[in-house]
């Protein structure tokens, strides 16, 4: 089982994965505080997650993945994030509104969740490699 697990995320394209998952990280954090300037944090959170995810798709399918864009695998790419979304939406409102954290720590911690997660999804769901 370790094997399998070692195999899967000791690989090249897991790395570009991650590397990408810290451009989509900056690049939901910076949209996500610019729009905190205007509404809650926790609600601005939602357009920044849009803006990673349309970067990470391009970005993922370029450099990870290696396949072509279809507005199909990017309905899939987004469906696949889902799970990590409901993750960080919660962190993001715990962090905000019970734990009063700054709204960037709290974008940036949350960020940090479900990489792995969204990782195998997007593999065999989005690009079924």
């Amino acid at each position: 089982m370790f094997d399998k697990i070692k195999k899967l995320f000791l690989k090249k394209d897991f790395i570009i994965f991650v590397a990408i998952g810290v451009v989509n990280t900056v690049t939901t954090t910076v949209t996500s505080y610019f729009v905190s300037q205007y509404m809650n944090p926790s609600i601005s959170f939602v357009p920044g997650y849009v803006v990673g995810i349309l970067v990470a798709y391009l970005l993922n399918s370029l450099f990870t993945f290696h396949e072509k864009l279809s507005f199909v695998k990017l309905g899939k790419y987004a469906l696949a994030t889902v799970p990590n979304f409901l993750i960080q939406l919660v962190m993001v409102f715990l962090f905000c509104e019970v734990l009063k954290w700054h709204s960037l720590i709290a974008y940036g911690s949350a960020a940090v969740i479900g990489v792995p997660v969204t990782f195998v999804l997007q593999k065999f769901f989005t690009f079924k490699k």
